[in-house]
């Protein structure tokens, strides 16, 4: 069976190693400690907008989710970006990641949100398969500006 929580204070070795594989798999394993630390702690402070969501099995957490809820310029409802979203290949094809995108629905629905919306990369064939499946694809091009350096 599969149970969708936010990740709370007694989470973070499962979050971290969810985590972990997906910065691995996207090659963002070279992130500093201090940046991992501080993103957990914005994850479980109350005060910021963003929430980690876990899929929790059998065999212990499986899935994550990050969403950040934010004001809408065309609603005074919130959106709700799902801005990462990860199944752990031993866990791959067995319904993870729609039921994270279901439950982020049913909770969206029941907080009042306005929309969930998330980007993929072009080339990920294998994620747009469900996600063609599940919501609408907006035909959007993003553009963005580096700061960072």
């Amino acid at each position: 069976m599969l149970t969708i929580k936010t990740a709370g204070a007694d989470d973070r070795r499962e979050w971290q190693r969810l985590w972990g594989e997906n910065c691995a798999h996207f090659g963002g394993d070279d992130m500093h400690d201090a940046v991992v630390d501080g993103l957990w702690l914005r994850i479980i402070d109350d005060a910021y907008p963003m929430q980690a969501w876990l899929a929790v099995g059998d065999a212990g957490s499986v899935g994550l989710a990050h969403t950040i809820l934010h004001p809408h310029t065309f609603s005074l409802k919130s959106v709700c970006y799902l801005e990462d979203l990860w199944v752990s290949p031993r866990a791959r094809g067995a319904g993870v990641a729609t039921a994270l995108i279901s439950h982020l629905e049913y909770h969206g629905k029941r907080e009042g949100w306005r929309r969930i919306y998330w980007e993929t990369d072009e080339q990920n064939s294998q994620a747009q398969r469900l996600y063609e499946r599940i919501a609408s694809r907006r035909q959007s091009i993003i553009y963005q500006i580096d700061l960072a350096s």
